[in-house]
């Protein structure tokens, strides 16, 4: 499986309070780059392009996030592997998706879900 192409790398944070957080998040360097927080959700970097998602009352608990399609800094990316192929490399794998692709698209946005050995959410997500 070595040369997976899984797209940006974050972490999603199921938060209690958005405001709070986001506010905690920023004395430790991080500044919101997308979201919405009238929707409970904002996506913040910091100056080592590390970015992590904030989430209130949309998750039960913290998720690992990939996004095929975009680079380290949410960029579009020219050229990527789509999430339904993901879907069926890990499959080949010997890994069973905990939720399979919620579209029956042959391209376009979609996601499913993984759990790691220790319990850990895993969420391939593509946007485009």
């Amino acid at each position: 499986m070595s040369g997976m192409r899984l797209g940006a790398f974050s972490v999603s944070l199921a938060v209690k309070d958005l405001g709070l957080s986001q506010a905690f998040y920023e004395k430790l360097g991080f500044s919101p780059v997308a979201g919405d927080a009238a929707q409970g959700w904002l996506i913040l970097r910091n100056a080592d392009d590390i970015t992590i998602g904030l989430f209130q009352g949309m998750f039960e608990k913290n998720l690992l996030t990939f996004n095929p399609g975009w680079g380290p800094r949410c960029e579009n990316l020219p050229d990527f592997t789509d999430v339904r192929t993901l879907q069926g490399q890990i499959e080949a794998a010997g890994i069973t998706p905990t939720e399979r692709v919620n579209s029956t698209a042959v391209s376009g946005p979609a996601f499913f879900t993984l759990t790691d050995p220790d319990g850990n959410a895993i969420l391939v997500d593509q946007h485009r």
